[in-house]
């Protein structure tokens, strides 16, 4: 006679699945502050736009306000992802694929506190933006500094990556002090003349130059892997405009240190950024150009294709964003149009990637679909 063995308790508590908190937070990874600078690079890029448009000020309050809420939300539920799913928050440091992705975090605090003092001012007053803006930039200063060294740290001792995979992604956690040096200017009126505002002007040109170098290791790989591979996965074919945000965030740094230099330090160093504001920023501009040409190539072949929607969209938004102010910077500079033509037809672009992105975000994200457990 057949016996029939019951599993034993222990049994039954080693087989059964692991009951987790807030599941639909488990898979809410880094890449979502993509949204958050996505969204304030239209306020700070639409509020430094050589033509006055009926409405514009009021629009780009609207959109900062916008991208601060969404920063507070989405911090909150990176805490509670963190607090209920620690496993899965080390598995993303671990992946090669996700890691990149902490480097948002400190852009899309830099990009809502320089929205602050832009156009948010208007909303909470000037002594409050200016608190909020210090807070943001210090905090997301650090993290873009420690993530500089994290990240590629880990991608050397821990991660197994091959030349094959390299992307633009890698991109974000180097370019993320770039970041800081085009966004601390606003700040540098605001510190007492003297030591201060010098020490705070020669330390965003080091971000600067920090950025700046490691971008340029990182391209050639890149651009290597294209040329001997072939084309991104269609999937990650956006992120090829990733290349565009140490592009012209460069070029929007260099302007803004050379809007400020004068009341930092003195001759001939104020006369000399101003001068190499128009010396790097036109030949980068340039070379963003072309990058946006071939991107753009790319993107219509894979839209072709039969691309999909993923998070990766966004990388549409907020390189070209900072393109859009790198422009007007040296449309201030040169008093050239053609540079006041440019950032607006840049942004115009912006505009129509942005409403792309949001519309299916909002979608997949009511959907469940962007939060459900990748394939």
């Amino acid at each position: 006679m057949a016996t029939t063995l019951a599993p034993t308790r222990a049994t039954r508590t080693t087989t059964a699945p692991r009951a987790h908190k807030a599941p639909a937070l488990r898979h809410l990874g880094p890449n979502w502050y993509a949204c958050v600078m996505g969204t304030a690079i239209i306020a700070n890029a639409g509020a430094t736009l050589p033509y006055q448009l009926p409405g514009r000020r009021t629009a780009c309050q609207l959109v900062w306000a916008l991208s601060a809420v969404a920063l507070l939300v989405l911090l909150l539920a990176r805490a509670g992802h963190w607090l209920h799913h620690r496993d899965q928050a080390r598995a993303h440091l671990l992946d090669p694929a996700v890691a990149p992705f902490y480097g948002c975090v400190s852009m899309a605090l830099l990009a809502v506190g320089a929205g602050t003092m832009i156009v948010g001012k208007d909303l909470i007053g000037d002594r409050a933006a200016l608190a909020a803006d210090v807070v943001l930039f210090s905090t997301g200063t650090v993290i873009a500094l420690v993530m500089a060294v994290v990240v590629p740290y880990l991608m050397v001792v821990r991660h197994e990556v091959r030349a094959s995979q390299a992307t633009p992604v890698w991109l974000l956690p180097v370019v993320a002090p770039m970041v800081s040096a085009a966004v601390g200017p606003l700040l540098i009126p605001h510190l007492p003349a003297g030591q201060l505002r010098e020490a705070m002007l020669l330390a965003c040109y080091a971000m600067f130059g920090v950025s700046l170098l490691a971008t340029l290791m990182l391209l050639p790989l890149i651009l290597g892997r294209l040329i001997v591979s072939g084309p991104l996965p269609l999937a990650l074919t956006p992120t090829l405009f990733l290349v565009l945000g140490p592009l012209g965030q460069s070029a929007t740094a260099v302007n803004q240190l050379a809007d400020v230099a004068p009341g930092a330090v003195q001759a001939p160093y104020a006369g000399a950024f101003g001068a190499f504001a128009v010396v790097y920023g036109v030949p980068v501009m340039g070379f963003a150009l072309l990058w946006l040409a071939l991107a753009s190539a790319m993107l219509v072949r894979a839209a072709r294709t039969g691309m999909p929607f993923a998070m990766t969209w966004w990388a549409l938004t907020f390189p070209v964003g900072t393109c859009v102010t790198g422009a007007a910077g040296l449309a201030r500079h040169t008093g050239l149009t053609a540079f006041s033509w440019l950032a607006a037809a840049l942004f115009v672009g912006l505009l129509v990637a942005w409403l792309l992105a949001a519309a299916h975000t909002l979608r997949g994200l009511f959907g469940g679909r962007l939060l459900a457990a990748p394939r």
